[in-house]
This record gives C-alpha cells, sequence and structure tokens, in this order.
C-alpha cells in the first residue's frame, strides 16, 4: 500500500452549479448532498484503505489551498499542489504525477476529481483495488467505465473491444455528443460513459507525457529537482505559462496504444449539473420534487429546489424547473 498513491483534481469553479458554486467558493467545498461532508472529503475518504493519508495529493488553484487545507487538515503543504492558473487536466497530471515519481518511482497513481458522488463505496474500493493491481504489474493506462443508463450529453463515451475480462482494449473516445447519437451508443451496448478515473504506474504516465506531449514533459522534468522545495511555487508559475491547456483525454488518452477501460459500477455521478443532482437524489417527493432547503411548494412537479438561507421560498405551478437560492442570487430556469 506504501506505493500506492491518490491524486484529487479540484481546481475547477463549478460554473455549471451556479449560484450555488462561486468561483470564490466552488462546489467541491461544499456540503451538496446535506451528508455533513463536502464532496472533496467525501472523495478523500472513499480512499481510507487504498492508500495511506500521506499519499495523498490535491492539486488546485491557488486560491483555494486554504479551503483544502481547512477541509483536509491532515494534509502537508507539500501535499497541496497548487496552480497559478487552470490549464485543463493534462498540466494538473503532469504536475502531480512528476511529483510523485520523483519521491516513489514505483508509485502506482490513482487520478480522481473531487466533485463525483459515489454512492457504493465498498464496490468502488474493490474496482480501484482491482485497478491498480493490473496497473502495479503492466505499462498500462485504465480508465474506469460506467455503464451508461439512459443517453445522457453530459458524458463522454469510451468504446471497447470485446474480450479481455476484466480489462478490455478501449477502441474510441467521444466527448459529450448529440443526443441521437447517445441514443446510438447506449444501444450498441459497446459504449460506457468515461468516469475521469484514471489509474496507471508513474512510469508509465511520464512515459505517455514524453510520447505524446513531449513539449510539456520537458516543462516537467526541467523542474523535477525543485520539488519539496521553497522554489517549487515560482517554478510552478513558470511551467503553466508555457503549458497549453488541453485534458489528458485529449492530449494522452486519445493517442495512446496501451489504454484500457475496466467496467465499473458503485452509483457513480460527476454531478456536473443541477440536473444531475436532481437525477440522484433519494428524496423526492410524491411528484417528483426535490426540495432542500425552506420552501412551500403547490402544483409543481419534477423539479429541483435549494434554498441555502433562512428565506422561505413559495412555487407555484412549475414543471421540471430548477429554483436555487444563494447569497444574493435566486436562479429560476426550466431544468433542461
Amino acid at each position: 500500500m506504501t506505493n500506492q498513491y491518490v491524486v484529487i483534481m479540484a481546481g475547477g469553479i463549478g460554473s455549471r452549479f451556479w449560484p450555488f458554486s462561486r468561483a470564490a467558493n466552488p462546489k467541491q467545498f461544499h456540503d451538496i448532498l446535506g451528508t455533513g461532508r463536502t464532496l472533496i472529503q467525501e472523495t478523500a475518504d472513499r480512499f481510507e484503505g487504498i492508500c495511506p493519508p500521506e499519499n495523498i495529493y490535491v492539486v488546485t488553484n491557488r486560491d483555494y489551498a486554504a479551503l483544502v487545507k481547512a477541509q483536509l487538515p491532515y494534509l502537508s503543504d507539500d501535499q497541496i499542489l497548487t496552480e497559478p492558473i487552470g490549464r485543463n487536466t493534462a498540466p494538473c497530471i503532469a504536475y502531480a504525477c512528476y511529483k510523485i515519481h520523483k519521491r516513489n518511482p514505483d508509485a502506482n497513481i490513482v487520478i480522481s476529481p473531487a466533485d463525483h458522488v459515489i454512492s457504493k463505496v465498498q464496490d468502488f474500493k474493490d474496482t480501484i483495488s482491482e485497478a491498480l493491481s493490473f496497473t502495479a504489474a503492466r505499462n498500462v493506462l485504465v480508465t474506469l467505465g460506467i455503464k451508461p443508463s439512459r443517453p445522457d450529453t453530459g458524458y463522454g463515451y469510451i468504446q471497447y473491444k470485446e474480450g479481455g475480462e476484466p480489462l478490455k482494449k478501449v477502441k474510441t473516445f467521444t466527448e459529450k455528443p448529440h443526443m441521437e447519437l447517445a441514443k446510438e451508443f447506449v444501444e450498441s451496448g459497446e459504449f460506457v460513459w468515461n468516469s475521469g478515473i484514471f489509474i496507471w504506474n508513474a512510469r508509465t504516465i511520464i512515459d505517455a507525457f514524453q510520447k505524446h506531449l513531449p513539449e510539456m514533459a520537458d516543462i516537467f522534468e526541467e523542474i523535477v529537482p525543485i520539488y519539496y522545495t521553497e522554489a517549487e511555487n515560482a517554478a510552478i508559475d513558470n511551467a503553466y505559462s508555457l503549458c497549453k491547456n488541453i485534458s489528458v483525454d485529449y492530449g494522452i488518452m486519445e493517442k495512446s496504444e496501451n489504454v484500457y477501460v475496466l467496467l465499473a459500477d458503485f452509483g457513480w455521478s460527476d454531478l456536473g449539473t443541477w440536473k444531475s443532482l436532481y437525477e440522484i437524489a433519494p428524496n423526492k417527493d410524491a411528484k417528483g420534487n426535490v426540495v432542500d432547503g425552506n420552501a412551500m411548494i403547490y402544483d409543481t412537479n419534477n423539479s429541483i429546489i435549494k434554498v441555502s438561507s433562512g428565506k422561505l421560498i413559495v412555487v407555484h405551478g412549475l414543471d421540471n424547473f430548477i429554483i436555487a437560492e444563494s447569497n444574493d442570487v435566486i436562479m429560476i430556469c426550466p431544468k433542461d
């Protein structure tokens, strides 16, 4: 287990969850589900038993470092990697994996977003452990694929080759298709949702950066001697000014030959939108409404109503709507 590491990506601003998620305090730092734990805390909690706390790294925007420290106080400063600007997931992952590789060349790494919801935690841990057992012994890049429950245009899709149990060779990646294509994908039975959770060993991902994003590899290799020193932040500022804005999906996964998908079922949602929060909410009333906060509703169906203050919201005659109140904003719009 000492070779097992987790990198939590927590730099996004969650703009699709506005007004609840704001640039100064994005959704990963909120208790959106009413569990008593924020999304980033629940993410870190899920890896208990997968790796020791000192092997959890969080990559976040520099503005959120204090929030990370307050919510995950057991992390050392070296475990909180701060980005000066957002440059998508490829630089974020390169930063973390090069830094971990310096400390432990035999590292076996899980990459996880901070804002996903997992309802079957033990199934999740079992899947992660299975994936880590593959990547510890093989030079493969593994992503977790979720069997789609519906055609959804908000997720990326992975097509895989039949055979190869339980790891399946990836044929294609498709980012957020239109509805007709999403329906074809689901009906074919050959596609799964791309969870955005990745597993690999440090050497394999560094090899992939050197092959497919060589300029970015050069940038982060040059500053390897500076990791874990007081000069790290300044070196990262310079590195990020040179990095292009690109996702690891486009930059690495779609170009690599050694990409495999492990099919998984652990009650996953990426919780990217108000609509996705509505769909996973367990507390719908008889008319399909989800209500969190002080609200009186009449003749209203299939809507989500979230009130964060002591205000009373009265709703009448709406169907399939989002009503979200936070601080100085009330947003009312169709759920679609």
